[in-house]
């Protein structure tokens, strides 16, 4: 059986356990555990798939990439070397050398896009820290609990700057746009975000809003950037384009559903979002269904950061009761499906098969 087979097969597999878990909220915690252990069997390979046919690219890219993240300065070579430690599976820049090999061949300038995208990237985490007051980072100590708000700053600048260096070299003004676009549209979508905590509706518009200007901003960057990279047509990047705005939507909403679990893999508590003042997609689902006024007096509580951890875990149970996270789920599942209808009916089929791949792998991933 092919990997695309397996791939259809898997979807069917987990449609088939979504729809029972619809039918029997009751059951959620147990039709969850299904859910992993069937997802973990069947997708143990998955990134292998997805980076064989970019794995001499992407080792390629890493040594670009460790290389960009070292410093003369003690103190600035320090904070960077714990970035560079802690770096994850590096997803955006396997879609950049993905989306080039689809349209084409991966050159200098693909390599530099991925390395300004991936740059831009850690540096709006670091950021994003700050602004958001966060001790954790993928498990572990983020860089302004390390050092300090004004060390975190500067670091995160000194990243930004070094990514438009390698925006530069990539030769290409229209990656360089795309880079300067994405700096923009992630500093907007945080600032959204921000003044959308004294918003009394429950808009899910706004929450998707946040969305394409962050997350899937970044996606949709990457993919496009992989495209332009080897002039691809016109058509091919608007789809490629599109194709990692989907993913990203479908990442982001994977992300928003962790929330309302414990897991240590994840490396944040249950609710942690909405210790931070956010309401995400399960719980706008059920405040704009429900009529119970004191569940909407709660949720304002929290966007105002004045609910007590007691009132945000009653706030968690009722959402997860009310179909918040099938809702979630389902939502997830049709941007997924809009993902895979936007691969070109030609091209290389191990190409086409590690992006299915790693479309499923950002909606069944642990963590």
């Amino acid at each position: 059986m092919s990997a695309y087979a397996s791939s259809r097969n898997s979807l069917s597999i987990r449609v088939k356990i979504l729809s029972f878990q619809c039918k029997s909220t009751k059951k959620y915690r147990i039709t969850c555990f299904i859910i992993t252990f069937v997802l973990k069997l069947i997708f143990m390979n998955s990134l292998e798939l997805i980076r064989k046919p970019v794995e001499s690219e992407l080792t390629e890219f890493k040594s670009l990439f460790d290389a960009s993240l070292q410093s003369d300065t003690p103190l600035l070579d320090n904070v960077l070397s714990y970035i560079r430690k802690r770096n994850g599976k590096m997803m955006r820049p396997i879609l950049v050398l993905l989306m080039a090999k689809l349209y084409g061949s991966v050159c200098e300038a693909t390599l530099h896009a991925a390395l300004s995208l991936e740059l831009l990237h850690t540096a709006s985490l670091v950021h994003d820290d700050v602004v958001d007051e966060s001790d954790k980072r993928r498990g572990q100590s983020s860089v302004n609990a390390l050092y300090d708000n004004k060390v975190s700053v500067l670091v995160g600048d000194f990243m930004l700057a070094t990514s438009l260096a390698h925006a530069a070299k990539t030769n290409h003004i229209e990656l360089v746009k795309l880079v300067a676009r994405l700096g923009q549209n992630l500093s907007e979508g945080e600032i959204i975000q921000l003044a959308n905590t004294s918003n009394r509706e429950f808009s899910e518009e706004i929450y998707f809003d946040v969305i394409r200007k962050k997350t899937a901003a970044l996606f949709a960057a990457s993919a496009e950037s992989g495209a332009i990279s080897v002039d691809a047509a016109d058509k091919d990047v608007a789809d490629a384009t599109l194709f990692g705005e989907l993913i990203g939507i479908a990442f982001q909403i994977k992300d928003d559903i962790f929330d309302y679990f414990d897991s240590d893999a994840i490396g944040k508590p249950t609710g942690n979002d909405m210790l931070e003042g956010k309401l995400t997609l399960p719980a706008l689902y059920v405040l704009n269904k429900t009529t119970d006024s004191s569940v909407k007096e709660t949720a304002l509580r929290i966007r105002a950061l004045e609910a007590t951890k007691e009132e945000i875990s009653d706030f968690v149970s009722y959402v997860k009761e009310h179909g918040g996270i099938e809702y979630a789920c389902e939502t997830m599942m049709k941007y997924r499906d809009k993902a895979i209808e936007l691969l070109p009916a030609s091209g290389d089929k191990a190409i086409k098969e590690s992006l299915i791949a790693y479309v499923d792998y950002v909606i069944q991933r642990d963590k």
